[in-house]
């Protein structure tokens, strides 16, 4: 019997790095409460700034960027509850 026809292609993987958690905790966007948040979506990181702190059993632990770049999109809020490899935000990578 001949092949039926090709399945169609999906999107185009959507452009990026993605940022995730390094482990299960709280995930904080500023050093303490009220305190201006580490990055916002626009910003432009180097590789090994933090972008966040995860928080578990009482220790905080820096997220740090592997790469340079502008931050396109965060997608974990302050507070949130996050799993190890959950994506946190994703950067534009520098075209350098």
């Amino acid at each position: 019997e001949p092949a039926g026809p090709a399945p169609a292609a999906g999107p185009p993987p959507v452009p990026g790095r993605t940022v995730t958690a390094p482990l299960v905790g709280t995930f904080y966007r500023a050093p303490e409460p009220g305190a201006r948040p580490f990055v916002e979506a626009g910003d432009r990181v180097v590789a090994g700034q933090t972008i966040g702190i995860v928080e578990a059993m009482k220790l905080m632990n820096h997220v740090v960027s592997e790469w340079d770049g502008v931050v396109a999109e965060i997608l974990a809020e302050d507070a949130m509850a996050v799993e190890y490899g959950q994506a946190l935000l994703r950067l534009e990578p520098d075209e350098t």
